[in-house]
């Protein structure tokens, strides 16, 4: 079966099989969350996105390795499985630098805009979002035989961005480096992971960007 994106808390994972990358989506309760596991077809090398919640669910996708687990940004839903996860697996531990001291497990690894994490022969690039939390990352791999892949985390869903609480500059900020850093950066079939919910395309999403700025959330 070809890959939907479509998980539900208790179900089972969606696997999508990439030509040098194997990408697992998980949903995890309590609220909904969506982890990501990243293993290199050539090395077997594997990187979790965000330790969100139920660590069991999330040790039993993993399996019996773990190089690294990125988290996306500081609240807690998205790194409440983190230190048992660590703990079983010994994975380094991954963050943007301005959101790593809101992350209660130590940062091995501080993440800024641009920077690269490899995940074995694979490269992910990170992007720096401010505005749902001052620190939040995105990671993009850019298939060389597909299209991107992106990794948003609660940057960017179906039919908008992140929560900004109603705060004027955190949404104009977080709307200004969705747009410039995704939107404008990247091709329409570029396919976006959100940190909640079902799976997305920058295409699906674009023509609603001047709604999204004109009605501010």
């Amino acid at each position: 079966m070809s890959y939907h994106g479509a998980v539900k808390v208790g179900g089972p994972p969606d696997v999508r099989e990439l030509a040098h990358l194997i990408i697992t989506k998980v949903a995890v309760g309590p609220f909904d969350n969506n982890a990501y596991l990243l293993r290199c077809r050539a090395t077997d090398e594997q990187l979790l996105i965000d330790a969100a919640a139920d660590a069991p669910t999330l040790l039993e996708t993993v399996g019996d390795q773990l190089a690294t687990v990125v988290t996306t940004h500081r609240h807690q839903d998205h790194w409440a499985g983190l230190a048992e996860v660590v703990a079983a697996t010994g994975a380094r531990t991954a963050a943007g630098r301005h959101d790593a001291e809101g992350i209660p497990v130590p940062t091995d690894l501080l993440l800024d805009d641009g920077d690269t994490l490899r995940v074995g022969e694979a490269t992910l690039t990170v992007r720096h979002l401010v505005g749902h939390t001052p620190g939040a990352i995105v990671l993009v791999y850019d298939d060389p035989e597909g299209h991107p892949h992106v990794f948003t985390g609660d940057c960017l869903f179906p039919g908008g961005i992140g929560n900004t609480h109603q705060d004027k500059a955190a949404f104009e900020s977080l709307y200004r480096d969705v747009t410039t850093k995704l939107f404008d950066a990247l091709p329409d079939e570029s396919w976006v992971y959100p940190g909640h919910g079902k799976d997305t395309t920058l295409g699906t999403e674009r023509p609603h960007l001047t709604e999204w700025r004109d009605r501010g959330w």
